[in-house]
């Protein structure tokens, strides 16, 4: 069979290489792809919101299946361009995917379904939320309502902050659009887990846990960014925090959105906080994550493609979803400056010392071919994974992989699952 994936970064080069296992495939296309994904796909010069031309591409290849990697497409009706042509496409529809695009959305969903969530309120107008702060408790969260490249967030220690954060997301519009309607929820203590899960519209199947860093800088300082590193599984994850999760969060997502006339069908990733109050869902993303695919894909057994078809197929409940019992840990290699500033352009030494050797990936983030060589074309340059039998071993050939590669101003942070050691 053909497939299409439509993204470039390392989460689509993470979904191409598990496309790539699957028996059941012949081609492999990406659109627009990068230089990584290049090398097991046909790379095609269409982008990811260029939807019209994306859905001709499909009928004109005989593509058999399309999986939509990113979150602007999905929230902007990809996946219905695709179903309304008669095409066969993995990730959810514009009315679901909205569990992603408006944060809003999701904490109205999450009350209403008594889904155990921070304390919120939802605001259209800049002097309501002012007003709103005068008598908060501090620290406080606020968040932009729509898509801001996993950055529309500030938590702010004082009064002050806030107020500046008010102007930053809805006046200065920071974020843009996504701005124009801000949550403000109360700041929430504990570790961050992430998990990834397979939804069908009726039956999830919930992957192995995962923790992203988001900050720029070691020890969780500097600026968010969309995510530096990764680590799969999270020691925090326990039974007992599966177990609260199975039975208050996860089937009652599903079940909330299906009530809703919502129905999801394709990756549904809980953020999660875990407080001392219990496991609470910090936000909803409607795909892979990224980073976390690069750890959380590189350990699944089943072959992706089946998966993926049970879940446009509404069979998922016949898929046994399995994980090697062992860890991964991913490091971003960034260009120094992102997410603010960084030059582009420097070519990438060291990659071939990755050919065939086992364990160890190198995903793709911001790539480009240039003259028949490789170089940086963006913040996050590559994603450097290695697995191993626990976190402690993955953790340091992670790091020793890191070593094999060069570019001008390569970046990274040298405590990505640091927290191990903490467990």
């Amino acid at each position: 069979m053909k497939v299409l994936i439509v993204g470039s970064g390392g989460r689509e080069h993470a979904i191409a290489t598990a496309v790539a296992k699957s028996p059941k495939v012949d081609k492999i296309y990406c659109a627009p792809g990068n230089a990584g994904i290049g090398q097991i796909a046909e790379c095609v010069n269409i982008g990811a919101m260029e939807f019209d031309k994306l859905v001709a591409f499909a009928k004109e290849n005989e593509i058999d299946l399309t999986v939509i990697g990113m979150d602007d497409p999905l929230v902007g009706g990809v996946v219905d361009a695709f179903e309304n042509a008669g095409l066969r496409v993995f990730g959810p529809r514009k009315n679901a995917a909205i569990l992603e695009g408006s944060k809003a959305f999701s904490k109205d969903l999450m009350k209403k379904y008594n889904i155990p969530t921070a304390g919120y309120e939802n605001f259209n107008s800049p002097e309501e939320a002012k007003e709103y702060l005068e008598n908060s408790k501090y620290p406080i969260v606020l968040k932009a309502d729509g898509l801001a490249l996993g950055k529309g967030v500030l938590i702010c220690n004082t009064k002050e902050e806030a107020m500046a954060g008010v102007n930053e997301l809805m006046l200065d519009k920071k974020f843009g659009d996504a701005g124009n309607t801000i949550v403000i929820e109360e700041f929430m203590t504990g570790r961050e887990v992430s998990v990834l899960s397979y939804v069908d519209g009726k039956t999830i199947k919930i992957m192995t846990s995962a923790q992203d860093h988001k900050r720029a800088k070691d020890g969780d300082q500097g600026l968010n960014t969309g995510g530096m590193g990764t680590f799969s599984p999270s020691p925090f994850y326990t039974e007992e925090v599966d177990e609260f999760c199975k039975k208050y969060i996860y089937q009652a997502t599903v079940d909330a959105m299906a009530a809703e006339g919502r129905e999801f069908k394709g990756i549904i990733f809980f953020g999660l906080m875990l407080t001392e109050d219990g496991p609470k869902v910090l936000e909803y993303n409607a795909r892979f994550g990224d980073p976390e695919a690069q750890v959380v894909l590189p350990r699944m057994k089943n072959d992706i493609v089946e998966v993926f078809e049970a879940c446009i197929d509404g069979t998922l409940d016949q898929i046994d979803l399995q994980f090697e019992d062992n860890a991964a840990v991913c490091v971003v290699l960034a260009s120094d400056g992102y997410p603010v500033s960084y030059e582009k352009g420097f070519e990438i030494k060291g990659l071939e010392q990755f050919d065939n050797k086992e364990g160890y990936y190198v995903f793709h983030a911001g790539t480009k071919l240039s003259d028949g060589k490789i170089v940086t074309n963006g913040g996050r340059v590559l994603g450097v994974t290695a697995k191993g039998a626990d976190l402690k071993e993955a953790r340091a050939n992670a790091y020793e992989a890191t070593k094999l590669i060069d570019f001008d101003n390569k970046y990274m942070r040298n405590d990505i699952g640091k927290a191990i050691d903490e467990a």
